[in-house]
């Protein structure tokens, strides 16, 4: 007998069978059925199948009615905002705003294309887009990285997309590093050695560490283990921008763990180092002030670094060129290269070898003449 108005029937059978709209057709009903052994049960069941396909319907409505690329945009930077830093959802805010919301931006996303794709992409390169002026190959990579990673989350969302996240492919052509040569290392450490501020000292510190400037500037003398001679690396300073309107200042220094695990580190401290940083040792203190109350940013600490650089008559260089240099040193004179990469933060050694290991021309010399001395006429 039926239900009313519920169409639920119980079968001969003893069963009940609970009937339900599945689709119209050229304007007539399809219907689809349920069986249980209990009239409730049926009952859950018929409302499990409604709501599965009113469920459908509305995923079948955001493929038809896909958002703006700065609507889906916004979505997808919030659910990153839970596993990302801030200095990392700004450097996507920042490339969103300057150089994808002027050409995409109210766009719907199904509308975008490949060639829309190319042509953004070979404006950027050649300064005749959102950029001031042409941009590098890296830079431009990133970039399309964040149209790949709103596209991939449109489609998660139910949305069609046009545009393929490999249409284009940007050249990469790496820059030389910047390298101190053994003359101008040997000048540099005999100044930090004549002049025995804390500026010098945490230089003396990178060039034999190749920690990298904000985690310099972030070091507290509570990181060290004087007594086991080693170095503890927990953190990181930066200048970020802030987007909020309570803040009297467009930027704040952020001062927070590394982006990745791996840069939480402990060195060991050479000997001639050591004996340095005992003499200025201070409780409760930055390392570069000698103070818990001040700190040193990062920008200021590039500006002294590169006085000293003019100081010493040595071609300019950014702080990075420390970290560089140090890592270059250690495997000229044959370090381990598993170790160097955990004492550099590095996730595997082939960012060791790519990124940071610059083998000098004297060093080149020697090896070639290594060579030759094999069938050396004695």
């Amino acid at each position: 007998m039926a239900r009313k108005g519920e169409n639920i029937y119980k079968r001969k059978d003893g069963r009940w069978e609970g009937r339900y709209i599945k689709e119209r057709r050229n304007g007539r009903a399809v219907y689809g059925s349920v069986f249980a052994r209990t009239y409730l049960e049926a009952k859950r069941k018929k409302n499990d199948a409604i709501a599965h396909i009113q469920e459908s319907a509305k995923q079948k409505d955001k493929k038809k009615c896909p958002s703006t690329l700065s609507t889906i945009s916004r979505q997808w930077l919030d659910d990153l905002r839970l596993t990302r830093k801030p200095s990392t959802i700004m450097k996507y805010e920042n490339q969103l705003q300057k150089h994808i919301f002027p050409v995409f931006g109210n766009q719907k996303i199904d509308q975008i294309t490949n060639d829309d794709i190319i042509a953004f992409s070979k404006s950027l390169l050649s300064g005749q887009g959102t950029a001031d002026a042409p941009m590098s190959p890296k830079s431009v990579s990133d970039i399309l990285s964040r149209m790949k990673s709103i596209r991939r989350y449109a489609l998660m969302e139910g949305m069609e997309v046009q545009y393929a996240a490999d249409c284009i492919a940007i050249p990469q052509h790496s820059q030389p590093l910047r390298v101190l040569d053994r003359k101008e290392e040997e000048v540099l450490y005999r100044y930090l050695n004549d002049h025995c501020g804390l500026t010098e000292l945490g230089i003396l510190l990178c060039l034999f560490t190749g920690i990298r400037l904000g985690e310099l500037c972030a070091l507290r003398w509570d990181d060290f283990s004087m007594d086991e001679r080693k170095v503890h690396i927990r953190r990181t300073m930066q200048r970020l921008q802030t987007r909020d309107s309570t803040h009297k200042t467009k930027t704040y220094i952020d001062i927070s763990a590394p982006k990745s695990a791996c840069s939480i580190r402990t060195i060991p401290i050479p000997d001639h180092i050591f004996n340095v940083l005992q003499k200025s040792y201070a409780e409760n203190a930055y390392l570069l002030t000698g103070s818990l109350q001040k700190f040193i940013e990062p920008r200021t600490m590039e500006n002294r670094f590169k006085k000293i650089l003019a100081d010493c008559h040595i071609p300019d260089a950014n702080f990075h060129a420390l970290r560089h240099t140090f890592a270059t040193r250690c495997v000229e004179v044959g370090f381990d290269i598993k170790s160097l990469s955990e004492i550099l933060g590095h996730a595997s050694i082939s960012i060791t070898l790519d990124r940071y290991v610059h083998p000098t021309m004297e060093l080149k010399q020697e090896n070639m003449n290594r060579l030759s001395n094999l069938f050396a006429v004695k």
